[in-house]
Parts: C-alpha cells; structure tokens; sequence
C-alpha cells in the first residue's frame, strides 16, 4: 500500500501543479538515483527507515519519481505492455531494439534507459502502471539480490512485451477475472 500512497503524492503534485516540485524531480533523473537533495522532500518521506542508502526500494521510488515527473500519465498496463503499444502504433523495429537493451540493463543503468523510453511513451500519450513499476524496480536496483530475481523480471517484461506486441495481452487484473 506504501508504494500505492507515493504514485498518489505524486499524482497530488500533478492535481495540485506543483511544477517547482515537479521540476526538481524532472531533474534528479540526471543524477545517480537517490542523490539529488532538492529530490528528498518529496521522495524519502516514503522510504522505509531503516532503508540504507542503495537499498532497492528508495532507489526505485527516485527513478519512478524522476519519470512520472516527466510523463505523469498513469495506466493499468505494465511498462512492457505500453512500450509494445508504442511499438504497434509507430510500426517500428528500433521500439523493439530500444526495448531489448533496456532489457539487458542493470542496475547502474536502468534509470538511463527508462528515462529515454517513457520520453517516446510521453510524446505519444501511452501511460503506465509506475506501482507495477517500482515494485519491478525494487528488485532490479537491489545490490543485494540473487541475480536469478533480476532475470525472472527481465522475462516477465519480455513476455508482457511480446503478448501485447502481438495483440495477446490481458493485465493482471484482466487474467484474475478470466481464471477465478
């Protein structure tokens, strides 16, 4: 529920255009996350406290803080499921070929590809699901976990990307439904 109640905040700062606020979350997003102080006062308030300073979580809420700063459009598809929608939409192989690096991204990087692909999400209107997206970052920014748990989420975007790419997709939420 944590992780819902930081999306809402963030959506308040939308509600409520507090483009100062915004704007320095905007900007974090050229710093390693987690280091940009103007960035803590709208950020660690959520992190957990006894969270250490690279811990998966915090990091995770400073990347999906900087992108939703830049694309405030929230949706109930993953990320992988929008980043394929962009794909169908604009009839393009480097959609994908942008996707499949981001893929191989690690820990260090993955701030830097998802900055550049919710930048083509944004120009087109495509949101996103950013609680799915930073529960998947916790695990993927964890210095701390078995790498086996990064590859298991770089399959599953694979196969969200794949099935939506090829018009199969159903969310979570459509599946529960469909299966009970």
């Amino acid at each position: 529920m944590a992780t819902q109640d930081f999306v809402t905040h963030l959506e308040g700062l939308v509600r409520k255009k507090d483009n100062a606020a915004l704007a320095k979350l905007r900007h974090s997003l050229a710093f390693p996350p987690g280091s940009y102080p103007p960035a803590f006062t709208q950020v660690e308030r959520f992190v957990p406290a006894d969270a250490h300073e690279q811990d998966g979580y915090r990091l995770a809420l400073y990347v999906a803080a900087g992108l939703f700063a830049r694309h405030p459009q929230v949706a109930s598809q993953s990320f992988a499921s929008a980043f394929a929608g962009l794909q169908r939409r604009r009839e393009s192989d480097s959609i994908e070929q942008r996707f499949i690096a981001l893929l191989g991204a690690d820990a260090d990087n993955i701030a830097h590809y998802l900055r550049q692909a919710t930048t083509l999400l944004a120009a087109d209107g495509i949101g996103f699901d950013y609680v799915q997206l930073i529960e998947d970052l916790c695990r993927w920014m964890n210095p701390h976990i078995d790498p086996v748990w990064r590859d298991r989420i770089r399959q599953h975007w694979a196969r969200d990307f794949y099935r939506a790419a090829q018009g199969e997709y159903k969310s979570p939420k459509e599946n529960q439904h469909t299966n009970g």
